[in-house]
């Protein structure tokens, strides 16, 4: 008798699963998910055509509601939250600002701007950017 070699399943079917199992960058992924899971995605091509729009639509939900996979700290960027965070501060000047918005923009891949506004630049960068720091621990 053969000894078993390997994955069994067909190719097909591991390309199927691997897609499956990919990491979704929103919710348009999720919902595309669920309905191919329920079949619903089936039907809706069958009536609508392959263009059904899914795909747009999928594009659009991962850009309003993405789920947030910031990107890894450099040593810099550690050392200056590092410092950041390890003092109590009551002001932001302009520059430290610039500094904090820079790091926030790079992780989160995003493109927020400095504000004069204290509790909105708190909520929106420092709170977000102290949880990543704090994974570091």
């Amino acid at each position: 008798m053969e000894e078993f070699k390997g994955d069994k399943r067909t190719k097909a079917y591991r390309d199927w699963k691997a897609k499956q199992e990919k990491e979704s960058k929103g919710l348009g992924d999720t919902v595309e998910k669920v309905l191919e899971k329920t079949g619903v995605a089936k039907v809706a091509k069958f009536i609508l055509g392959e263009d059904c729009g899914c795909d747009s639509r999928k594009e659009l939900l991962n850009r309003m509601f993405p789920y947030e996979k910031p990107n890894c700290l450099t040593e810099d960027e550690y050392n200056y939250l590092a410092d950041w965070f390890g003092q109590r501060r009551s002001t932001v000047t302009r520059d430290q600002q610039n500094s904090l918005v820079n790091i926030y923009n790079r992780v989160f891949n995003d493109n927020v701007e400095g504000t004069s506004c204290a509790p909105c630049f708190v909520n929106s960068v420092l709170k977000k950017l102290e949880k990543v720091y704090r994974k570091y621990k």
